[in-house]
């Protein structure tokens, strides 16, 4: 089976839902300008030259609905005869996506694909816009429909993850995304045309665009006083609060992946290797500790253990569950390789997006501290867990 090589890997920043930069911006123009940006990043490789794009969306409905993979490289001006797709994962959409289109190049189906993933949590809204679950399922499973905050808050009871642990994992992930954001070192992020519409003196709206370029959930004035302050968000006696879990996010990442003889044909350098991708099912009410069962399953398959890999993306949905996979992994003494720029609570969780943002950010980092194993790790909502390993390219 032949390498798949991510060549290119970027994303736009991740804007709170509502209230940031892209709660005008359509999905759709999102996901498009990453793919431009992708290809004008990726010298030699033309339009025609892609096979297939693989998107993921943990909604894809209304404004992100009617196969968004399919339209959006239409709307960025691919040619007709470039496919593409969408695929839901929840919140490993992102990741499939990539994984999907590695798979095609490692089969030799496509020389050239595309995965990615995009969430607009502004305009689609968590669990849809029309959620209709089976009655007589419901009856019986009621888990599998759960908040997703209940099952933070059945981690962190069932697991002893106090709501001090919390709030500390909670400081140190807005510090430093603090820290990376004044140095500037999010270097996979372009900086991405967001729409505003501006009231005129006669009382009609005008439709501007400006450049956002940094993810305005960051919150540098966080302290540990002020996150010890903020009530459960899900449950009166809980330990789950706003501070301490994700931020929900409007963004889209893209990652261009090509077979070796492609790599060769155009002179590009890639960046790293995706080399095993897996998943696992666990129990719907405590959906947060999947990573804590794919992790273990991603490196049986791959041969290695937590001690050979050199930096880690484990998504913060919240941070009692983030705590429990890092605690039960033996990962504690990894710190400082684990979400080194800030996790999904200072940088938010676009949903559909987050499997190909956290790819973009951790192959970047790795390509950074020269890091030859990073593996990405994300829970997923129904009860399941998904886990990633790169290898970085000499």
């Amino acid at each position: 089976m032949r390498d798949a090589y991510i060549v290119t890997s970027v994303r736009t920043p991740g804007c709170r839902r509502n209230k940031g930069a892209f709660k005008d911006t359509r999905p759709e123009e999102l996901l498009s300008f990453i793919l431009n940006a992708a290809m004008e990043k990726t010298p030699g490789l033309e339009k025609k030259d892609v096979d297939d794009v693989m998107v993921g969306c943990a909604f894809p409905e209304a404004e992100q609905g009617l196969n968004i993979g399919r339209i959006a490289p239409q709307i960025a001006g691919f040619p007709i005869e470039v496919g593409g797709a969408t695929v839901n994962r929840f919140c490993a959409s992102g990741l499939e996506g990539i994984a999907l289109s590695s798979m095609r190049v490692m089969s030799g189906w496509s020389e050239v694909a595309i995965g990615g993933g995009v969430e607009s949590m502004t305009f689609v809204p968590m669990g849809g816009n029309l959620p209709r679950p089976d009655p007589e399922f419901t009856a019986e499973h009621p888990d599998l429909y759960v908040s997703m905050g209940i099952t933070a808050e059945n981690v962190a009871s069932r697991y002893n993850i106090s709501r001090e642990d919390q709030d500390e994992f909670a400081y140190n992930s807005q510090m430093k995304a603090s820290k990376a954001l004044e140095g500037k070192l999010y270097k996979e992020i372009v900086p991405t045309p967001a729409v505003k519409f501006v009231q005129q003196a006669d009382g009609t709206f005008k439709k501007e665009t400006f450049l956002q370029d940094f993810d305005d959930g960051i919150r540098p004035t966080t302290t540990k006083e002020g996150l010890g302050k903020l009530r459960p968000v899900f449950k009166l006696t809980g330990s789950v609060t706003a501070g301490n879990s994700s931020q929900t996010t409007d963004g889209a990442a893209v990652s261009v992946i090509m077979s070796g003889e492609r790599v060769k044909e155009l002179g590009l350098t890639p960046i790293a290797k995706l080399k095993c991708y897996t998943t696992v099912g666990c129990r719907a009410d405590e959906m947060g500790v999947g990573p804590r069962y794919a992790i273990p399953k991603l490196l049986k398959l791959a041969g290695l253990t937590v001690d050979d890999i050199g930096i880690w993306e484990i998504n913060e949905a919240f941070a009692s569950q983030a705590l429990y996979c890092i605690r039960e992994l033996g990962l504690e003494k990894y710190m400082d390789r684990i979400n080194v720029y800030g996790g999904a609570i200072a940088l938010g969780h676009p949903l559909g997006c987050t499997g190909a943002k956290l790819c973009a950010q951790i192959v970047n980092r790795m390509r950074e501290r020269g890091v030859k194993y990073g593996v990405e790790s994300m829970c997923i909502g129904g009860g399941m867990g998904a886990a990633a390993l790169f290898e970085l390219c000499d």
